[in-house]
């Protein structure tokens, strides 16, 4: 237990009395080799408490413990060292193979976007130069149209100036021979025939003046072009854009209700959607069911069969919202936009386009493409539910005081979905998305 220089080493390589010496690399911390207890070189390991020790100890304060020699106990753990390192090098073979994907990902996704752009660039300019070049063809059909209305009514009023002048001219040979005071005279020159005398309506009441609806038509054609476009945009773009590319992995569902309100999302109904049996209130956020049904106007997108209705918002990625039931029950649904607007197939849960959880009050169930599943649970007013699009996670709970799990749902979404319910019970039945705080 010393260190030597080179020069006083040599006598270990040469004297037989120290060629059984077992030579190691120099340490600084000899002392810890030795026991202070018994002075003696630890070359035990008590495996009890985890600890070296030497020969006496383990006669005495160790006496009946779990020991082995040191360089037992070191084989022991550089196996479980060399074990721990494979699977570190494992992990940081999968990681390394992970981020390969991962950026071969980012170049797929820079590689598709800059093809859409270019792509939808080429469709605007081809969109934009469709409406200029329809745009030219409706002025110059409308400086055509314009031209020959004008034609007919200068025809038209060229043939009156001659009328008039010529009428004028013989009102001045009247007026003459109504002056002649000779009445044999005037006789002689009396014409042997006098214009025929005007009955009520003047004599332009015979031109044809015809309102110019012409152009009027034209206007109204263009702005229902114009409002029909605009729907295009607004309403079905979500169908026209690209859904949301998401790289990295899915968090973890929230554990607590404050974790959920982290990804809360405002929800609001869509009148468009509405069937006429529903009315909505505060802010387009709250459904009641009535008696009789509402004026409303006629929409494609409007429910006919089953008295539901649809949010505006179409959600995607994470998202968490509550609904506040009172009354004999609801439904409280996610549907594709393009989900059945009549019959019944339209009903929530009754296609493979939406997914229902209907509340009663006195039991829960979970319907989906038309098979119904009993959910145990306890039974509450307040429903949360959350929405992981990418993970294809769809999450039902109860909520009162705490949150219960009801049902869980793992599938793929292929289009983003939009929040729903349906009351079906008795008018008065109430349905309210709430404002998370």
């Amino acid at each position: 237990m010393a260190s030597y220089c080179d020069q006083h080493l040599q006598p270990h390589y040469e004297s037989p009395v120290f060629r059984k010496h077992k030579l190691v690399e120099p340490s600084k911390k000899l002392q810890e080799n030795i026991c202070s207890r018994h002075d003696e070189v630890k070359k035990l390991f008590c495996r009890t408490d985890q600890q070296s020790i030497c020969s006496l100890c383990s006669v005495d304060e160790h006496k009946g413990h779990d020991t082995v020699s040191a360089a037992a106990e070191r084989t022991e753990r550089q196996r479980e060292l060399e074990g721990s390192r494979l699977n570190i090098q494992q992990r940081i073979q999968d990681g390394e193979k992970e981020v390969k994907l991962l950026q071969q990902e980012v170049e797929a996704v820079n590689g598709s976007a800059d093809k859409a752009v270019e792509d939808s660039e080429k469709t605007f300019t081809e969109l934009i130069r469709l409406v200029e070049k329809r745009s030219s063809d409706v002025k110059q059909q409308l400086r055509s149209q314009q031209e020959r209305e004008v034609s007919g009514v200068r025809e038209l009023q060229e043939k009156l100036e001659q009328e008039i002048s010529e009428l004028k001219r013989r009102d001045a040979e009247l007026e003459l021979l109504s002056h002649t005071e000779d009445h044999n005279q005037f006789l002689l020159s009396y014409p042997s025939s006098l214009p025929a005398p005007l009955s009520g309506a003047t004599h332009s009441s015979s031109t044809n003046i015809r309102p110019l609806s012409y152009f009027e038509d034209v206007t109204a054609a263009l702005s229902a072009v114009r409002d029909k476009l605009q729907d295009v945009l607004r309403e079905e773009w979500t169908n026209v854009s690209p859904t949301e590319v998401e790289v990295l992995p899915s968090a973890a569902e929230p554990a607590s209700r404050a974790g959920f309100f982290t990804c809360s999302q405002e929800i609001t109904l869509d009148p468009n959607t509405a069937h006429t049996l529903l009315v909505l209130s505060e802010g387009s956020r709250k459904a009641t069911l009535m008696r009789q049904g509402q004026p409303y106007s006629r929409h494609p997108d409007r429910s006919t069969c089953y008295s539901q209705v649809l949010s505006r918002e179409s959600l995607t990625g994470r998202c968490y919202w509550e609904v506040e039931w009172r009354g004999g029950g609801v439904c409280v649904a996610v549907a594709y936009k393009n989900i059945s607007r009549a019959g019944l197939e339209s009903v929530f849960g009754n296609n493979d386009k939406s997914w229902s959880l209907v509340c009663g009050q006195n039991s829960y169930s979970f319907l989906y493409n038309s098979i119904s599943t009993p959910v145990s649970g306890p039974l509450s007013s307040r429903v949360g539910v959350y929405l992981d699009h990418r993970a294809g996670v769809l999450s039902f709970y109860s909520v009162s005081e705490t949150m219960t799990l009801l049902h869980r749902v793992q599938t793929t979404f292929t289009q983003p979905l939009h929040a729903g319910v349906s009351l079906y019970y008795t008018s008065g039945d109430t349905a309210e998305f709430c404002k998370l705080k």
